[in-house]
């Protein structure tokens, strides 16, 4: 059940009231010594709570967004592996190199 704000019309008396939302709007103003018109005023509502799991932006998304998604995820992820292959081949031959040096190293101090 909702709580209603209204204000007298004649001594600007603000008040809320809980009622149902089938009840009639009230019309006379409560305070005793005043017999003025009441206005129910417009309020903005209640707040929105989440509560639980499932509110995340990509909840609801369209199926087109998350297509295209899926399609820029996958380029940008074949891009950086090529990257990384490249990457990759400097090390794997300056590792070989120190494994030669090493050995011949050792091979120097055997013989």
């Amino acid at each position: 059940m909702p709580t209603y704000d209204y204000v007298c019309k004649k001594c600007d008396h603000a008040f809320e009231f809980f009622q149902s939302m089938k009840d009639d709007r009230l019309t006379a103003c409560p305070l005793d010594d005043c017999d003025g018109e009441v206005k129910r005023l417009l309020g903005t509502g209640a707040g929105i709570i989440f509560k639980g799991s499932g509110f995340y932006e990509t909840d609801y998304r369209s199926d087109s967004y998350k297509k295209a998604a899926s399609a820029d995820s996958s380029k940008s992820d074949t891009s950086s592996s090529k990257t990384e292959k490249k990457a990759e081949k400097p090390a794997a031959s300056s590792t070989s190199s120190s494994t030669k040096s090493s050995s011949s190293s050792k091979s120097g101090t055997t013989t």
